[in-house]
């Protein structure tokens, strides 16, 4: 079975042999993977490559994925050889929006934001041991930042990341620093010493600043928000240009911080 063939001769059974119970729960796990894949690599995926990525057994990853093409979960793209996301899953999404009250704030805290300040806005939350965006309001700038909402970013490379972590002790931070996550895109290594060092600085201050690790054009400003004392949900942040002068910085700061405190459900 290859990346050519259509949805119709995919194999109807998944692996034999298998206890019920046994195949329930793998299946489970390979839907799970099936879609952090996809979110991972945010474009349509072939079905061989989507086996090939998770190194699961074509079989069942072509039983799983038409399964979930004809639940409406994901949907067939292109020459009907690749899939990505379908509509019931942004449905899902909407619902999610609507029944939680920190997303719903946060998304118009954000665009309030970016239209005061003119700058690229996010909010900004722990995912699957990542720094993810889950919503973004473009700046006024004749440039465009990248930032893309459901972005995906290893926690040490934001001002964000040190903030999502303030709290935790050593050894739960370590277990979610992969030693890949330490490399900034440029090649830079960061020691896992400072990275720590760096949440310490950021717990204590209420906020935190970072230039040049995601970019060199760039530098990131964040503060928490908090959904109970002393236990970071979410982060606000602006992504401004690197040579963003320091009373600028301070100005947008002290902004960012009113609005962070004000998402809050407690300080």
């Amino acid at each position: 079975m290859q990346d050519g063939e259509t949805l119709a001769e995919w194999p109807a059974d998944g692996a034999v042999g298998e206890k019920p119970a046994t195949s329930r729960e793998k299946g489970l796990n390979r839907v799970l993977q099936i879609l952090e894949f996809m979110h991972a690599n945010q474009r349509a995926i072939g079905i061989g490559e989507l086996a090939k990525g998770l190194n699961a057994p074509r079989s069942t990853t072509y039983t799983l994925v038409r399964e979930l093409v004809e639940a409406g979960l994901l949907e067939m793209e292109g020459d009907g050889n690749r899939v990505y996301f379908g509509k019931k899953l942004y449905l899902y999404g909407m619902a999610y929006m609507r029944g939680n009250d920190l997303l719903r704030r946060g998304r118009q805290e954000v665009d309030t934001l970016s239209r005061e300040t003119g700058e690229t806005s996010e909010l900004c939350m722990l995912q699957s041991g990542r720094y993810t965006i889950i919503h973004s309001s473009p700046g006024a700038r004749p440039f465009r930042i990248s930032s893309a909402t459901g972005l995906q970013i290893p926690l040490p490379w934001t001002a964000s990341g040190r903030l999502l972590l303030a709290g935790l002790d050593r050894g739960r931070i370590e277990a979610m620093i992969a030693e890949d996550d330490l490399v900034l895109p440029d090649g830079r290594k960061l020691e896992l010493n400072d990275f720590i060092d760096d949440i310490g600085r950021a717990r204590v201050a209420g906020y935190c600043v970072t230039s040049g690790l995601v970019d060199a054009y760039t530098k990131c400003l964040a503060a928490p928000v908090f959904s109970a004392p002393g236990k970071v949900e979410a982060t606000m942040c602006l992504v401004v240009p690197i040579d963003t002068t320091e009373e600028r910085t301070r100005e947008l700061i002290a902004l960012l911080r009113e609005r962070a405190a004000r998402l809050s459900i407690a300080g």
